[in-house]
């Protein structure tokens, strides 16, 4: 028996803590380590560099609505594994893990509150539920808070976040693609501004269809924004692509966004935007 194992008997093994209260976290942009608390009051913002980290739908309703206070809509009843889908989990086996892991019942969570006094209902995908990822449950979810936006006479805000159609649905996931659509439509015909906020990643069958077709278009600073991937695009044309394609800049500069604000600022120009786009109901004094 060598040294190493006969001190490695001797003393014994402790494994690595790992606590709730983690002190530090390392910006994935700069790689800078900052105070965990830091980040999180600044929104998941880094302090050295702004790269804006991925938040849920609570983070968002606590930072958006007034007084902290919001109702959530009830999520949606569909039919869950319609396909009976199996790869290396079984689909049913995922939705549970996601479930557990962020607490909630699917991609889409949507709320109804004031905003400076402004009514609105929002909508936030989670990433972190199988990349927020469009099935049926999103279509649906989608739906019905744009006819409760439409029930309240409010303005409909989104905030997107999604790697695109949830591949175990197949095609259905595909369908709600026009499904989304009409319930944008809906809102128009009723007089109702719809406001999308992009942010980091969008992609996919999202960005090719609900993702983009709001009056006022939002993003996230840096945000990756795409329909598909930058090497995709490279090997088809033959071309090299500049470095910041696929940005919130990059668009904006290009005619696809209306503005790009920071997330420390977005409650304030949220307000601004209702006001002006939808005069009729004055905020509360």
């Amino acid at each position: 028996m060598n040294w190493f194992k006969n001190v490695r008997q001797r003393i014994p093994f402790i494994s690595k803590r790992s606590t709730e209260d983690t002190l530090w976290h390392k910006c994935r942009d700069c790689q800078q380590m900052v105070f965990t608390r830091e980040y999180e009051e600044n929104l998941s913002v880094c302090p050295e560099c702004g790269h804006h980290g991925r938040i849920g739908p609570a983070q968002r309703f606590v930072h958006l609505f007034d007084d902290h206070s919001w109702s959530v809509l009830p999520a949606p009843t569909v039919r869950e594994d319609p396909l009976k889908f199996r790869d290396q989990k079984r689909y049913v086996d995922r939705l549970k893990a996601a479930r557990a892991e962020t607490a909630g019942s699917d991609a889409l969570v949507s709320a109804q509150g004031a905003i400076h006094g402004h009514e609105a209902v929002i909508a936030v995908q989670n990433f972190a539920f199988m990349g927020g990822s469009m099935g049926l449950a999103v279509g649906e979810a989608f739906v019905r808070a744009a006819r409760a936006a439409i029930a309240a006479h409010c303005p409909y805000i989104i905030f997107t976040a999604s790697g695109g159609a949830r591949m175990q649905e197949g095609a259905l996931s595909l369908m709600q693609m026009p499904k989304m659509t009409v319930a944008v439509q809906e809102l128009r015909e009723a007089g109702l501004p719809y406001i999308v906020v992009l942010t980091d990643p969008t992609s996919g069958g999202v960005m090719a269809s609900y993702a983009m077709l709001g009056d006022i278009q939002i993003a996230e600073p840096k945000a990756l924004l795409a329909f598909t991937g930058r090497r995709v695009i490279e090997n088809t044309i033959r071309e090299k692509l500049p470095d910041d394609f696929q940005t919130s800049e990059y668009l904006l500069d290009h005619g696809a966004l209306d503005m790009v604000v920071e997330r420390g600022e977005l409650r304030d120009r949220l307000a601004q935007i209702i006001g002006y786009l939808h005069p009729q109901r004055e905020a509360a004094a």
